[in-house]
């Protein structure tokens, strides 16, 4: 019996790696999973070793390929957190340790940055932030830690060059907080010499699904992948869940729930937000992926409970107090990035949130309540966001925290039958340039569905009304937003 061709998808999340094997019907065969345990944050400091993502990554797909059987992977994808950068030498070692996505050690350089291309940065809808790639790559110059031939690459980058053995284009996905020009596909040579960025320092850049290489005699030793399989060029983590949930046709939103909450759609014209909390990816296959990745999620409960309480005997608490009353903003760390900036801000919870439950129930609201403030604010710029919402995610597991997020809402909600960001990824690994739609089309699976309880959304709504109403006092929120949250949000 012949072995079964499956394409592999590897998303390399916060806490660890996941990679997933699917056949040409977007079936799993098989995944595996394997965790980072090199964090390390201290204030605005937020690092990784880059070698245990390789190591993960390792464990994670020969896992997979365990429990696949008989399989001859055809292609390869990897997603990543969006910007996370390393300083690499130019034989592909890491020079040091990783700053990740939400390290914000690198602020004073953002304010520079945006000054430098403000009419780039303008055109495509969003303003460079402390956590951006870009600004980071400017700290990483002012500290002149930066060897002759050393570069500075994204987290996917390193992981598909150790797949392939030699240099790669980065893709416009992960590039986008380094300042790539989307609509060009190229970095910006007038705003980087500006800026002091010499070319070469960054990797070329091409469109997601282009091929990097293929997987080579060393990495296939590693990984258990097949020698010669092609590796194709992914995208960030929230697009790689995007994928996952199908929204790729215009109108079809998602949202993945992970450490943090990441909302993405589709549409045909770039959605420009002046404060820079949405922005917009490029679509491999022609328009625009906006929306933004919340410093809120389910990160926030594992920060909460952090002694191993049994969260499914929580989730039965929670299921019989009904809605926590007040507001709750279930923050990691300082700083909010979407669906608004501001530096400052810290998380806070509902005075009613008393005894362990009712701490959970709120936190799971609060999340809820970000959420609902993500699609009001998209809605506010002009994007339609009345179209299929699917959600993806490992929380897509608790079917009472799925219910609660479709009440507020307020809308019909799906979960596909493989709603991780690796299944995404190994859908992007089966399709050629300018094919990803309809190849996502034909492998994605419908699995679970909800619909909203008019009643408790209701409900709900109040205390998401107390919490915009918190955010526009406290200044973090602007008053456009908060007004249309008020009254075009609260009133569905």
């Amino acid at each position: 019996m012949s072995a079964t061709d499956a394409t592999c998808g590897i998303d390399v999340g916060t806490q660890g790696v996941r990679a997933s094997l699917v056949d040409a019907d977007g079936r799993t065969l098989g995944s595996g999973a394997a965790p980072i345990t090199s964090d390390r944050r201290d204030g605005r400091r937020h690092e990784q070793d880059p070698e245990q993502w390789w190591t993960a990554l390792c464990g994670a797909v020969r896992e997979a390929l365990e429990h696949a059987g008989d399989v001859r992977v055809t292609a390869v994808a990897i997603d990543a957190t969006s910007g996370t950068v390393l300083v690499e030498h130019a034989d592909g070692r890491p020079a040091g340790p990783a700053l990740m996505y939400d390290d914000t050690r690198a602020h004073e350089f953002a304010d520079r940055a945006q000054q430098a291309g403000a009419s780039l940065w303008s055109s495509l809808g969003y303003r460079i932030q402390p956590a951006w790639a870009l600004a980071k790559v400017l700290w990483l110059r002012s500290e002149d830690v930066l060897g002759s031939g050393d570069r500075v690459v994204h987290q996917s980058d390193h992981l598909v060059r150790r797949l392939v053995g030699s240099a790669v284009p980065t893709d416009t996905s992960h590039a986008l907080k380094t300042g790539v020009d989307l609509r060009t596909a190229a970095w910006p040579a007038d705003v980087f010499a500006e800026l002091g960025i010499p070319g070469g320092l960054l990797p070329e850049v091409a469109l997601p699904t282009t091929a990097a290489g293929v997987v080579s005699r060393s990495a296939a030793s590693a990984t258990g992948l097949t020698h010669g399989a092609v590796v194709r060029l992914g995208m960030t983590d929230g697009c790689a869940a995007q994928i996952a949930a199908g929204a790729l046709d215009t109108g079809h939103w998602s949202s993945a729930l992970g450490t943090t909450l990441v909302v993405k759609g589709s549409t045909e014209d770039l959605v420009l937000d002046p404060t820079g909390a949405v922005y917009c990816h490029r679509h491999p296959d022609g328009g625009w992926l906006p929306g933004g990745a919340s410093s809120s999620g389910a990160g926030a409960l594992r920060d909460a409970f952090t002694d191993g309480q049994d969260l499914d005997r929580m989730t039965e608490g929670a299921r019989g107090l009904g809605v926590i009353p007040g507001a709750t903003y279930p923050l990691i760390g300082r700083g909010e990035r979407f669906p608004f900036v501001a530096q400052d801000a810290v998380g806070f919870i509902s005075d009613h949130a008393d005894t362990d439950a009712a701490r959970f129930a709120a936190l799971c609201q609060g999340v809820a309540y970000v959420e609902r403030l993500s699609y009001d604010v998209l809605a506010s710029l002009g994007a339609d966001t009345t179209g299929p919402v699917s959600f993806t995610g490992g929380p897509t597991a608790n079917e009472w925290w799925n219910q609660l997020r479709c009440d507020l809402l307020g809308r019909p909600v799906q979960i596909p039958r493989e709603p991780h960001p690796s299944t995404g990824m190994a859908m992007l690994a089966a399709a050629e340039p300018g094919r990803l739609t309809e190849t996502v089309a034909a492998m994605v699976g419908l699995g679970r569905s909800y619909t909203p309880d008019e009643d408790r959304g209701s409900e709900l709504r109040e205390g998401y009304a107390e919490l915009v109403t918190v955010l526009r006092e406290r200044g973090w929120l602007g008053q456009e937003a908060a007004s249309y949250a008020l009254a075009e949000g609260v009133a569905r």
